[in-house]
């Protein structure tokens, strides 16, 4: 059930609301979709962006540091004329190098043209603190708090030159004030650290496999921020009294686990931030413990709002109804099936990939033969390909092996991209 409130955007709810008696949890999927005709309402932003190159050392070897220098020409020709913009340039310190006055700039051709020859002259050098690249980031941001402050983030290398505590800290400090897109080059990195930083500040996390691939990611990240229109939306979320909400996670078109991020405004309403949008879909999983009640009976077990700077955009609610139909209650939503697969999915990747890289094989094994099944029951092909470079498949047998040899490439990247989900199509008439 939806309850739209504003042209352009609309919030939906999937769910079979029969519990069998005494059952406490409810699961539901929100569906949330804003279009063009919203983009077109939205006032016009005053916009920010930050690339945030990496300069260490190591970025000297091969053509890395040139194709982190000819992808960030490629995004500055896609922002728009009249975006602020910044340079970064980090190793273990950072710096902003254009514009030399620390602040921003104005995008227009001169502008870009004295981007090219600040970065004409930086040369790889130093280690690596990702933490004090986002506090800079940050203070850029705060200097434009009227802004859409969106951040790319290119590394190749280990966060080495502070601690896991400072980068959480940083991240934990840049929490709303800017989104923030990472990339990794190469094959040298750690997926958890830029996983925690794309996670925690709306961003995406991929890799990218060879140096001449960055720029034409860099200018399609560029050009899905410019198309970016509302600031932040908010799901917030009423329960009853008694009730609890158990989880919100996205679980389209990647899975982020959002149930830690909840504000508390009252004692039964809680909000999310759900990020800057453009015009796109996004679905997240609803789990609610609460009270059942005796059979034949509903409840309102929460009423899910969209929220733009106060205002309600759309509204969604989610029912409970005990029965002692068995073919009332064993039914399961599509969609709720659907995804809970795919988080499960994600899960026994990551859980499998960490247990080779400490030498327990037989985890792995059984944590990676669990997702090449995952993959094949919910269609992730995507997620399916990505697996058959990690292990053996003997599709008439079912048999499935660790390789002996696993290129890293292959290996991250099935562990970036394992948490991006397959679509489930809505019904017709759903």
């Amino acid at each position: 059930m939806s309850s739209p409130a504003v042209e352009g955007i609309s919030i939906s709810v999937d769910q079979n609301p029969y519990l069998a008696e005494g059952v406490r949890t409810v699961d539901a999927v929100i569906s949330v979709e804003t279009t063009d005709e919203l983009m077109v309402a939205a006032p016009p932003a005053e916009r920010v962006e930050i690339l945030i190159i990496d300069c260490s050392g190591s970025m000297g070897s091969g053509d890395k540091f040139a194709g982190a220098r000819n992808a960030t020409l490629a995004a500055l020709q896609v922002i728009a004329d009249g975006t602020r913009f910044a340079i970064v340039e980090g190793t273990d310190k950072a710096e902003v190098v254009y514009p030399r006055d620390g602040a921003t700039a104005v995008a227009d051709n001169r502008s870009r043209t004295e981007a090219r020859h600040a970065l004409d002259k930086l040369k790889p050098h130093g280690g690596t603190a990702m933490g004090t690249w986002l506090g800079l980031a940050r203070m850029i941001a705060q200097r434009h708090p009227s802004a859409m402050a969106h951040a790319i983030l290119l590394t190749d290398g280990r966060n080495e030159h502070e601690k896991p505590q400072q980068l959480a800290a940083e991240i934990k400090a840049s929490e709303g004030l800017f989104t923030c897109d990472c990339r990794g080059v190469g094959a040298d990195w750690e997926p958890n650290e830029l996983r925690a930083i794309a996670s925690a500040l709306h961003g995406t996390l991929d890799v990218v496999r060879t140096p001449d691939l960055l720029a034409a990611d860099f200018a399609e990240m560029m050009q899905t921020s410019m198309a970016k229109a509302i600031p932040e939306l908010t799901l917030r979320v009423w329960t009853p009294v008694g009730a609890t909400v158990r989880m919100v996670k996205q679980v389209d078109p990647s899975i982020t686990d959002f149930t830690a991020r909840r504000i508390e405004t009252s004692a039964q309403i809680g909000e999310y931030p759900l990020g800057a949008w453009g015009a796109e879909e996004r679905e997240y999983h609803l789990q609610i413990e609460l009270e059942p009640a005796p059979p034949g009976r509903e409840k309102l077990a929460a009423r899910v709002s969209l929220v733009a700077e106060g205002e309600v955009l759309g509204q969604g609610l989610v029912k409970a109804a005990w029965t002692t139909d068995t073919d009332l209650s064993a039914r399961i939503s599509r969609r709720v099936a659907h995804y809970t697969g795919q988080a499960e999915l994600a899960e026994a990747v990551q859980e499998g990939l960490t247990a080779r890289k400490v030498g327990d094989l037989a985890t792995a094994t059984a944590k990676l033969r669990r997702a090449v099944q995952l993959a094949s029951e919910s269609g992730n092909e995507n997620t399916a390909k990505l697996l058959k470079a990690v292990v053996e498949v003997d599709d008439r047998t079912g048999t499935v092996r660790l390789r002996a040899h696993i290129d890293a490439a292959d290996e991250i990247a099935l562990d970036v991209r394992s948490s991006k989900t397959a679509r489930v199509r809505k019904e017709s008439g759903s």
